[in-house]
């Protein structure tokens, strides 16, 4: 299993910077950043920062979206930063939810996310496409590599998932859930004629080393309320029965509004209505060991990397007792002498 963490892009850059150094230091394979360039810095400009800092930390968006560049412009940053790196570059991308919601606009719908996966995957692998009747290519690419992981909760977007992505995010650290929907992307992949072990799958969701549950919740409870404003988009539009699991639906039954001012943000004012078992199941809480337990049954399950979000006041210590204890115990075992 590989390990990622997500950061925020909050200033100053250089707290970004030495937060995924140190990552990379501990053994993460990936540093993933928010991308929503009102609410926080641009994370492309420090992406690059971040790669001249370090040597085999992959980065990319958790997530971008269709809406906010042109997919040209989002292909040629990538390809760029792959040719300047190294091919060390991953995109995230889903249909949109801070980034577009904060300027009152919406996510896109799955058909542009569908388009936008292969223009931005064909023109950032220096291969040609076809875009607004043009055959466009950059010239100046190649040998560039990039793979294209779509963020998805809803049936159609699960399903779009597997059919086109190649990997699948899901922002959810619930052990059962991530079982339906894993298995929802990978029957999608094998009726779409690909092999459905070939997506690979990345679980999200904060953690936090500790031992203190009550602080600990509510450093994390702001999880529930993100995943709450895609639950509710679901909810909108199919109810609540049958679609998605109601392990993911119920509790957002005392949702109000939602106030992106607080986005992503630790112990914010309007997720309250997030219960003390939402956030336990949808997050990683407690001990090393308590962590290696839960993340051992996602491993089971087919996840091939964990992304965990370090929005909370526990960064250093959690990469640290993660590198330390955590990440060795689900590496492959490799004896010296057989």
């Amino acid at each position: 299993m590989e390990f990622g963490a997500v950061l925020q892009t909050n200033p100053p850059a250089s707290r970004t910077v030495g937060l995924a150094k140190l990552a990379e230091q501990h053994g993460f394979s990936h540093v993933w950043t928010f991308d929503s360039h009102v609410l926080w810095q641009e994370p492309y400009v420090i992406y690059s920062q971040i790669l001249a800092e370090t040597r085999r930390i992959k980065v990319g968006p958790f997530v971008t979206n269709p809406a906010t560049r042109d997919w040209t412009v989002t292909a040629s940053v990538f390809a760029t930063l792959n040719e300047m790196y190294g091919n060390r570059t991953v995109c995230g991308i889903g249909r949109g939810d801070s980034a577009v919601r904060v300027a009152n606009g919406k996510p896109t719908t799955l058909k542009e996310l569908r388009e936008s996966v292969h223009v931005i995957r064909e023109l950032a692998n220096s291969r040609s496409v076809e875009y607004n009747g043009a055959t466009l290519r950059f010239p100046w690419s190649v040998g560039s590599e990039l793979e294209v992981w779509v963020a998805a909760y809803g049936p159609l977007a699960l399903k779009l998932a597997g059919e086109v992505g190649d990997g699948f995010i899901l922002q959810c650290g619930d052990v059962d859930i991530a079982e339906w929907m894993i298995g929802t992307v990978r029957d999608a992949a094998e009726k779409a004629g690909r092999d459905p072990m070939s997506v690979k799958f990345c679980v999200a969701a904060p953690f936090y080393i500790g031992d203190d549950w009550e602080h600990m919740r509510d450093q994390c409870r702001w999880f529930g309320g993100m995943v709450g404003n895609h639950v509710a988009d679901i909810v909108a539009k199919y109810g609540t029965a049958g679609a998605v699991p109601q392990a993911l639906t119920d509790y957002i039954a005392g949702r109000q509004a939602y106030d992106y001012n607080e986005h992503g943000r630790a112990g914010n004012t309007h997720t309250q209505f997030v219960p003390d078992e939402i956030v336990d199941r949808f997050c990683l809480l407690g001990t090393a060991e308590q962590h290696i337990e839960k993340l051992e049954r996602l491993k089971a399950l087919g996840v091939h990397q964990f992304a965990g979000y370090l929005q909370h006041d526990n960064k250093e210590e959690t990469l640290r007792v993660y590198g330390e204890t955590v990440i060795p115990a689900l590496r492959d075992t490799i004896v010296a002498r057989a």
